[in-house]
């Protein structure tokens, strides 16, 4: 009953369409007389002429509150606001469309998955598909409106909000046992030194050029990827050692440039020169683009996700480094709005593929302590910008559980004295602060347990401190390594005594010498400046006593005592709000 309704009311539909551009009607011409064509063309009126009435815009809006995968099928639910279209113009049912992440409009489709009088109940069931051609785990859903000639949406762009229903893997998050972390030198002495340091949360870059390659086939609905067997060999034996110690590894995923995968790049990016962009930004706005970061994130995704994976298990995933400024993550100059429409649309590839593999992964993004600091709104954004955008652009498709990285250095990063950035004045304790920093970091946690931003338990975003360093090389002093000292007990000492903080990785854990030649000697070792090319330890730093000891509860304060004379302070928790060692001081 109801497609024999739909037909006719198709056809009426486009009766009406026709009518109304006077489609079949046939004027007499009489000599001397303007037809009706001629007449509209002088802006004149015909006497007697009906008047086309001008097409409304529709006046529903389709809210689907819910998208989510139960069984085989994908549920959507909501309810239809507002008054029902003008009958005159659109017929009396609503369209469900699928849009893969590279479709952006309904323009010229007709190919709807499902249909709905505009009485019914707002509901729609449509297969998933998953591990076919036609998987729609990755797509979005908008219901559409009908005039007779195209569709129209009316409705938020619904995303599947619960991929972690289909996840191979439920193994429990791997949690450390403390908040000590460490950008490691991925070579055997460097890894055993990790161990003796007694960290717990290590960090991984893994760059798309650097695993690409041959040996390893990964065949992805129905299409072939190839990774390097013998890159993908060095990542899989620091993983699985890393795992095999009970540390929490985190991997950080990047696009650094490759020329022979151009469908990586976002439509129209080109090389850029040295100074311009380290690595580029995650697209999926194009079909192949989309297809090939898919299947780059299920690969990574499979490999490095369970406690029984031989190659060890990732708990953390970033997705890019510093969103908020383009060297980074290089898409060409654009608003803030479409910089970050394309990132969210790729950030939710990743989170499908890592989520729908491994249910307790976590997936972040990561931004740089420029708050309300150095954005020109092309290239460089605010970094609270960035997460509100984010947050705001997020909802509508369907609330994920994100997560943030957050890289607190101290400004300028050529000093290690976090404790006196204030004097640049660029350090305030609200959320108008230009920076964000150590010395300020409960702005960001307080920012984050505002209600908009909590996830779908009601509880806050995880937050680890991803990458922050303190020199032990002044660019106005020389030599400081005590300070650096100093600077990393203060600065994890804040982090410990903070609950909403996950983790506190430091970069890094040998300098590295571009770094040291602009005073960035950020190790926990002195590096080889005889070798340019490479990373190569050399001596060992006060920094790194303390580091070892800083989570040892019967050592810590023992070991960071001398250094509270550099900051100027008689206790830890004279300046750290609920110091977590003040029992023991």
């Amino acid at each position: 009953m109801k497609l024999w309704k739909k037909m006719v009311s198709l056809c009426c539909a486009a009766v009406l369409v026709a009518g109304f551009g006077g489609i079949g009607r046939i004027e007499a011409k009489a000599e001397g007389e303007n037809t009706a064509a001629q007449a509209a063309a002088a802006g004149e009126t015909v006497p007697g002429e009906a008047q086309a009435p001008q097409k409304q815009a529709p006046t529903e809006f389709a809210h689907i509150y819910e998208c989510f995968v139960s069984g085989d099928q994908i549920v959507l639910d909501g309810k239809l606001e507002g008054s029902i279209s003008d009958p005159n113009f659109y017929d009396n049912y609503l369209y469900l469309f699928e849009q893969k992440p590279y479709q952006r409009d309904l323009k010229g489709r007709t190919d709807y998955i499902g249909w709905i009088e505009k009485g019914d109940p707002l509901h729609f069931s449509v297969p998933l598909n998953k591990d076919t051609a036609e998987d729609r785990l990755y797509s979005s859903f908008v219901i559409a409106v009908y005039d007779g000639t195209e569709y129209t949406p009316v409705s938020n762009q619904a995303y599947v909000a619960n991929p972690e229903s289909l996840a191979k893997f439920n193994d429990p998050y791997k949690s450390g046992q403390t908040k000590k972390g460490l950008l490691i030198q991925t070579t055997p002495s460097m890894i055993s030194d990790a161990f003796e340091l007694g960290v717990n949360h290590v960090i991984v870059n893994i760059p798309f050029s650097h695993i690409l390659g041959s040996g390893i086939d990964y065949t992805y609905d129905g299409k072939t990827y190839h990774f390097s067997s013998e890159v993908m060999a060095v990542y899989d034996d620091t993983i699985r050692r890393m795992s095999e110690k009970n540390m929490t590894v985190t991997a950080v995923i990047l696009n650094d440039w490759n020329p022979a995968t151009p469908q990586l790049y976002y439509p129209g990016v080109t090389k850029q020169p040295a100074g311009r962009a380290n690595y580029y930004g995650f697209h999926v706005a194009t079909q192949e683009g989309f297809e090939t970061l898919r299947a780059i994130a299920a690969f990574l995704a499979e490999r490095y996700s369970s406690l029984q994976s031989p190659y060890g298990r990732v708990s953390n995933w970033v997705i890019g480094n510093e969103i908020n400024n383009q060297f980074w993550n290089y898409m060409g100059s654009m608003s803030l709005e479409q910089y970050m429409d394309e990132y969210l649309r790729a950030f939710r590839v990743f989170y499908t593929a890592i989520k729908s593999t491994s249910s307790t992964s976590r997936v972040f993004f990561s931004t740089d302590y420029n708050w309300l600091h150095e954005a020109d709104g092309q290239l460089k954004y605010n970094a609270k910008d960035v997460i509100d955008s984010f947050n705001n652009m997020m909802i509508p498709g369907g609330q994920i559980d994100w997560e943030l990285a957050y890289h607190p250095y101290s400004i300028p990063m050529v000093e290690p004295e976090f404790w006196n950035d204030g004097e640049t004045g660029l350090i305030k304790y609200d959320a108008s602060s230009p920076v964000v920093n150590m010395i300020n970091l409960s702005v960001l946690t307080d920012y984050l347990q505002q209600p908009q931003f909590l996830k779908r338990d009601g509880k806050p975003r995880h937050v680890i401190l991803s990458e922050q360093g303190f020199t032990s090389q002044s660019h106005s002093r020389g030599k400081v390594e005590d300070l650096q000292a100093a600077a990393i007990a203060y600065a994890y000492y804040i982090a410990d005594s903070n609950p909403l903080i996950d983790a506190f990785i430091m970069s890094r854990q040998v300098d590295a010498p571009a770094e040291v030649n602009t005073s960035l000697s950020f190790g926990l070792w002195s590096c080889d400046m005889s070798k340019p090319n490479d990373i190569v330890s050399t001596m060992r730093k006060q920094s790194w006593v303390v580091y070892k000891h800083i989570d040892d509860r019967n050592t810590t304060l023992e070991t960071t005592e001398k250094y509270k004379a550099l900051i100027g302070i008689d206790k830890w928790s004279d300046v750290i709000p609920n110091f977590k060692w003040k029992n023991k001081e």
